[in-house]
């Protein structure tokens, strides 16, 4: 859920609903250049920065609410530089933050993040894709903290993902490698996509699908109970 969206006012309401449904919640810190997201989570981290939302305001509005659901931020690199480094592990801390998901931070040049979060044990995230090398996907699902996420398709989020054999057996790998929970995100939207999805990983991301439902007046708690499975993260 993209945070500040879609007004400042609204926003802790929904995500309160967003929390009574999810195991997990993942709040989208806006950026001006989403690379990795399609035009749903555009143009609501757009409409997010023209609503004054940033790092500090995420922060501030996070310590002062107890969700009951752990959470994470999902963001771009340079917001999160932006704040400074030797800040970030106490605000996360603070706020109750459990880790980050940054897509445009390789693996390889993500130690100086992770100095910051490891003593507090607040988890990096790491994106695993179909085209990632085997090679690499060990290492990634080795070395990882909280879940490896689990890219269903070459492309951004917001998409109807297509789910054929070669990309199950991918995820099939992904779990196979790692020591910690899997969760396939991008593009996941329908209750058909979550049963397909749900005897090769532990969960699934919904995020443009959830911001869409909210456009269109939807009660965001009764979408995401809608494509839940017995037995399925969301």
């Amino acid at each position: 859920m993209t945070a500040g969206y879609p007004t400042l006012d609204a926003f802790p309401e929904v995500l309160a609903a967003v929390a009574g449904s999810a195991d997990v919640v993942e709040i989208g810190v806006p950026f001006t250049d989403p690379m990795a997201d399609g035009l749903t989570i555009q143009q609501a981290s757009h409409v997010a920065l023209d609503n004054g939302v940033t790092l500090e305001w995420i922060f501030d509005l996070l310590g002062d609410t107890d969700l009951g659901s752990p959470h994470l931020l999902m963001g771009y690199y340079n917001p999160f530089l932006a704040f400074g480094l030797d800040r970030l592990g106490q605000a996360m801390e603070d706020s109750g933050t459990s880790g980050l998901i940054i897509p445009d931070l390789p693996f390889e040049e993500s130690d100086p993040i992770k100095e910051v979060l490891d003593p507090g044990g607040l988890a990096l995230v790491q994106l695993v894709t179909p085209s990632t090398s085997e090679e690499r996907l060990g290492r990634v699902a080795t070395t990882g903290g909280g879940f490896v996420y689990a890219v269903t398709t070459a492309g951004v989020t917001g998409g109807e993902v297509d789910l054929p054999a070669e990309a199950l057996e991918y995820l099939d790998r992904a779990k196979s490698a790692s020591r910690l929970p899997v969760l396939a995100g991008f593009g996941v939207r329908t209750q058909s996509q979550v049963a397909a999805l749900a005897p090769h990983v532990d969960g699934v991301v919904v995020g443009s699908a959830l911001i869409e439902a909210i456009d269109k007046g939807e009660d965001p708690g009764a979408f995401l109970d809608g494509l839940r499975l017995a037995g399925v993260s969301a």
